[in-house]
């Protein structure tokens, strides 16, 4: 398999670590690999979109997820520079509703972090500025589009010093808090965790 897959905090969020090729001329890694990835993941994945951002240092995205039927998961990398990747859960049913995870994805290590349905993911950039490319199994689509605020104190997720509030879009500034979006969901606050 070109790659290792590694369990996070959140069992159906994964690591994967591709196997780097590296010489005088640089580098060469497999980023997809359609049946190993459906190997070590137990089903098969169709990417229907790809996605490119560039972001400042200090700056943050999220935390954003499209609801159904245009629920997406997601392959994220960070092709340039580096970022802390956060991703939450907000599967209302689930264990570990409201929990987070975080790793950090630079293009030194070409990880990437599989974020299944269900999950909302955001980042902050950790260098001067940091690329990140992901690929998803939905289009988007607006109506669908969703948000819980970065910082928000139920999630209690722990960004680096770097995250900068001031570097943010306003619709990410004035997103609702989790228990807001999941009105009538038991004690939100109380199935929330500061793990990764």
């Amino acid at each position: 398999m070109p790659f290792t897959v590694t369990d996070t905090a959140l069992t159906e969020v994964k690591l994967l670590t591709p196997v780097v090729h590296r010489d005088a001329r640089g580098f060469f890694t497999e980023s997809w690999n359609a049946r190993d990835f459906a190997r070590a993941l137990g089903r098969e994945v169709v990417f229907v979109q790809d996605n490119r951002s560039q972001t400042r240092r200090g700056g943050i995205r999220g935390l954003h997820w499209q609801t159904a039927p245009h629920a997406q998961a997601k392959l994220i990398s960070c092709t340039a520079g580096e970022i802390f990747d956060v991703v939450v859960d907000i599967r209302p049913d689930s264990a570990t509703f409201a929990r987070w995870t975080a790793v950090t994805l630079s293009a030194h290590t070409q990880q990437m972090l599989w974020v299944p349905e269900g999950f909302a993911h955001g980042f902050v950039a950790l260098t001067a500025t940091a690329d990140v490319f992901y690929k998803t199994t939905d289009y988007r689509h607006p109506e669908c589009e969703a948000a819980v605020r970065w910082n928000d104190p139920d999630i209690a997720a722990v960004w680096p010093e770097a995250a900068d509030a001031r570097l943010m879009s306003a619709r990410d500034a004035a997103a609702p808090l989790l228990r807001e979006v999941f009105a009538g969901v038991r004690s939100v606050g109380e199935r929330a965790s500061t793990n990764p």
